[in-house]
């Protein structure tokens, strides 16, 4: 197995990056009405400061606001590690000792009366804490008031992810020449997670394998089901490379495929490719799903359907935006999200297939590249 080589534009960001991304979320905030953002751990504070604390009942906060200094609240254990952080340098460190109130400490970094962006996964613990020292204020997810906060990706962004997605396109080509009959599930995804970390990736996340039945289970979690000839088989795998993520599903055939399953491999496929085709600058995100969709139910599948068409990808490996009905955030030039029509009949088998794709100045491109045709295994 051949690593994958290290890509030039790849290196660390700096201090100023991340400053520069504080900044102009600061003032994403204003101009959505809000007295600052109040991020926790997870994928929005390493979006903004390339800090990735243990997530604790002890609180870690950024705290921004346009016109303010950030701050990082952190406990006084763990500040030597945040001042380590590649944005450390762009931030003041606010640090507090067990016993003492952290809730207390944070308050007058906040507007009193002040209505605030929180990021998703804050611990109600926490934000309770928050509310109890400034009752006058309140909070609204990130999802709701800063929906695009990391949905547009710049130049070095998407290298990442198109290494990420390199790194994925080798792995599903080599684990075709893995034996797939008289193994379990469970093994096969071992071989994909060994793949993606030869291929450079420091995190794997997930390696769904669903054989035969277990494939009309989108995310069915590979188990000790022995593969057999005549299955079906649904690989959706990825993880982080460089900080960014992967994410690709491709369905193989242990052996040939019966007339139906190559006829529903090749209505996904379809699916897909309107998908792919919807992507544009200016149009809804909701236009994506209903490509896909459509070509889905013209062919008399459209209840076996039954997830979105896809889901953003930055830092993380789901973040917004969704390609759903209802969404009608406009695409624009760097979003990255997956395209990832499937169908899915009970008791039988499923098809799914996958790209990560990003808007460019006229249309999309393709973060994946690997062949979407119907592979046959052993």
């Amino acid at each position: 197995m051949t690593p994958d080589p290290v890509h030039a534009d790849t290196a660390p960001f700096t201090t100023a990056d991340y400053a520069a991304r504080m900044a102009a979320a600061a003032r994403s905030a204003a101009d959505a009405g809000l007295a600052g953002l109040l991020i926790a751990p997870g994928p929005d504070l390493t979006h903004l400061t390339g800090y990735r604390p243990v997530d604790t009942e002890r609180l870690t906060l950024l705290v921004l606001a346009a016109g303010q200094d950030p701050v990082l609240v952190v406990p006084a254990l763990e500040a030597p590690d945040a001042a380590k952080a590649p944005g450390a340098g762009a931030l003041t460190l606010r640090d507090w000792t067990d016993g003492k109130n952290p809730y207390g400490i944070t308050a007058p970094l906040l507007d009193v009366t002040g209505r605030f962006g929180v990021s998703d996964n804050t611990w109600a613990l926490h934000l309770l804490g928050l509310q109890g020292e400034l009752p006058t204020t309140s909070y609204t997810p990130l999802t709701d008031a800063l929906p695009m906060l990391r949905a547009v990706k710049d130049e070095r962004e998407l290298a990442r992810l198109a290494a990420a997605g390199e790194a994925a396109d080798a792995a599903y080509a080599q684990i075709l020449h893995v034996p797939f009959a008289g193994r379990r599930e469970s093994d096969v995804a071992a071989d994909l997670a060994d793949l993606l970390r030869v291929h450079g990736h420091s995190q794997v996340d997930f390696t769904v394998v669903g054989s035969g039945p277990n494939g009309a289970n989108p995310h069915h979690e590979a188990g000790e089901r022995v593969i057999e000839r005549g299955d079906m088989v649904v690989l959706d795998f990825g993880g982080l490379k460089h900080g960014y993520g992967s994410d690709i599903s491709r369905t193989v055939h242990v052996g040939e495929p019966t007339p139906e399953e190559q006829r529903v491999h090749d209505i996904v496929r379809e699916a897909q490719q309107a998908g792919f085709a919807a992507v544009r600058p200016g149009a809804a995100c909701q236009d994506v799903d209903r490509a896909a969709r459509a070509v889905i139910t013209e062919f008399g599948y459209g209840e076996r359907f039954i997830h979105r068409t896809g889901h953003g990808i930055g830092v993380t490996t789901h973040e917004p935006p969704y390609m759903i009905e209802g969404e009608e955030q406009p695409l624009l030039p760097g979003m990255c999200f997956s395209v990832e029509p499937g169908i899915y009949l009970p008791g039988r088998f499923g098809v799914r297939i996958e790209d990560i794709v990003t808007v460019t100045e006229d249309g999309g491109r393709r973060l994946n590249n690997a062949p979407r045709e119907m592979a046959i295994v052993d």
